[in-house]
């Protein structure tokens, strides 16, 4: 068991940029793949980017690519998604998430996953 906080998001105009983190404690994060999803009202849960453990590899949703980057810091148990070039269509609920195996691969489905954050709203005006 992990427990993972997001923090970051807020109220920003198009074409601004934020970055958002994903803090973890109480469990192994460093052996992880973490992944960012998002969801906003009325829609289901939309794969972003997801990071290997060592960062050697990362994969974007094709609406993000280009835009948004992930990272992570594994002395710091963070993983984090600057997001620049925001549009309106970004705004969501934005969720960090470990794989449910350790050594996970960059998986694009939520049902990947076995802990999640609670979210950090993003919302982006025109």
């Amino acid at each position: 068991q992990v427990q993972l906080v997001e923090s970051g998001g807020g109220l920003v105009q198009a074409g601004d940029s934020l970055r958002l983190s994903c803090a973890a404690s109480g469990g192994t994060f460093s052996r992880y793949a973490m992944g960012w999803f998002r969801q906003a009202p009325g829609k289901e849960r939309e794969f972003v980017a997801a990071i290997t453990w060592n960062s050697g590899s990362t994969v974007y949703a094709d609406s993000i690519k280009g835009r948004f980057t992930i990272s992570r810091d594994n002395a710091k148990n963070t993983v984090y998604l600057q997001m620049n070039s925001l549009k309106p269509e970004d705004t969501a609920v934005y969720y960090c998430a470990r794989t449910r195996l350790m050594f996970g691969t960059t998986h694009k489905e939520s049902s990947e996953y076995g802990d999640w954050g609670q979210g950090t709203q993003v919302t982006v005006s025109s």
